[in-house]
């Protein structure tokens, strides 16, 4: 056998002469996942017979260009954040800034208008301005609302799972067909980095159906139920796993079973356990497997969990029955809506714990008992005058202040 010469892949050896015809030759840089010459894939790593600086694909979170508006993200091994400019908040730079921020007891501010801001309450807090407690006993998830935030719980990390756990909960559906569609009821999991498994657990609805899924690392495993009987007020879930296999029963229907593939045993997971929705995030940066749309609408309650089939049930959480966060939680049956009316025929929205009143034109504030200006935005129609000139309200309607260099009635010409 007579060998002509070598494949590089990436770059080049220093030592190798290379025609330069084309200048100066750059090494790539990024991610090759598969190789074939003459139709025969060729093993990249196995089959290679050296190499320099080469290390297992890993893509940052910042390929993914997670920040809106303008945001600067910046990432290092294990963290990501994105840098927002002025005028821009959020995880992700996807909402305005509230200048004044009327909001109290933790809750996240939302602009609702240049010059209005929602509230979104978080867990225990209710009200125009989160300012009252609430008891909950049985929670209440509104999905996903107008500003794009989920109501959800998060827990404490559940200890001793790895090879064996039960949960049972039961579950209350909102009165409206989206509810079935595609929402999550719990999660618990990380996207794997390297080596390292996409590892979760996860319940949620598709299509009227219950899926419960996991992976330990070497392939999903899925149980879908058949269709939810609608006609029941109330639906109960009890479901499990021990070591590969696992299993689910919703209501009376009868037991389903499933094993994983691979070899792989046990589910490591790190992160908190989510029920109803998450924090905010981009479908990037979770596992393949619990990418459920919207959040849950109903109700979630009597959720327990044991990690021995020798212990007893108990509440997730730390102390027992207690979340470390929420937002837009609120009491089964409690409606926030009828603490509240709207003035001038504003409408009362409510999502979970969070409360505010949808105004009509013209009219503008907490309980829509201000008129809004012709010069501000929200003033329908708009005002005339062009981009940079100032609009300056009158008794009777409102004339433009032209800056220099231009003229007119709407400061429109040169």
């Amino acid at each position: 056998q007579i060998t002509f010469g070598s494949i590089f892949l990436g770059n080049v050896p220093d030592h190798e002469e290379v025609h330069r015809c084309a200048g100066q030759i750059h090494g790539y840089k990024g991610c090759i996942r598969d190789f074939q010459v003459n139709h025969k894939e060729l093993f990249i790593i196995d089959e290679a017979l050296g190499g320099r600086n080469v290390e297992n694909c890993n893509v940052p979170i910042c390929d993914y260009h997670p920040c809106h508006n303008g945001g600067t993200c910046t990432s290092d091994a294990e963290n990501w954040y994105c840098e927002c400019p002025k005028l821009y908040t959020g995880k992700l730079c996807q909402f305005a800034t509230c200048d004044e921020n009327p909001c109290g007891n933790g809750a996240t501010c939302f602009p609702k208008s240049s010059r209005d801001a929602v509230c979104l309450c978080p867990y225990g807090r209710s009200g125009i301005l989160c300012s009252e407690a609430i008891n909950i006993t049985q929670p209440s998830f509104s999905g996903t609302d107008v500003f794009g935030y989920t109501s959800f719980l998060a827990y404490s990390t559940i200890p001793n799972i790895t090879f064996y756990y039960e949960f049972r909960l039961k579950f209350q559906l909102a009165n409206h067909h989206s509810a079935l569609q595609d929402n999550l009821i719990f999660f618990t999991g990380q996207k794997g980095q390297g080596l390292n498994g996409d590892d979760f657990l996860e319940l949620g609805l598709r299509n009227g159906r219950v899926v419960y899924s996991y992976n330990l690392g070497s392939g999903t495993a899925a149980i879908i139920s058949k269709a939810l009987d609608l006609t029941l007020h109330i639906h109960v879930i009890h479901l499990g796993r021990n070591l590969q296999k696992g299993w689910l029963k919703v209501d009376d229907q009868k037991n389903k079973t499933v094993t994983s593939p691979g070899r792989l045993v046990g589910l490591n997971v790190f992160s908190q356990f989510y029920l109803g929705g998450y924090r905010e995030y981009t479908p990037e940066l979770l596992p393949k497997g619990p990418r459920f749309k919207n959040g849950f609408q109903g109700c979630i309650f009597d959720v327990q969990v044991r990690t021995s089939i020798i212990q007893g049930f108990k509440s997730p959480g730390t102390p027992e029955g207690h979340p470390n966060s929420g937002r837009n939680v609120g009491q089964c049956k409690d409606s926030p809506c009828s603490l509240i009316k709207c003035s001038n025929g504003g409408k009362c929205i409510e999502s979970g714990s969070t409360v505010y009143c949808d105004c009509l034109t013209g009219w503008k504030g907490a309980f829509c008992t201000e008129t809004v200006s012709v010069c501000e935005p929200e003033h329908d129609p708009p005002h005339l005058c062009r981009q940079g000139a100032t609009c300056v309200p009158l008794p009777n309607g409102y004339t433009c202040h032209c800056p220099l260099g231009t003229t007119g009635t709407y400061c429109e010409q040169g």
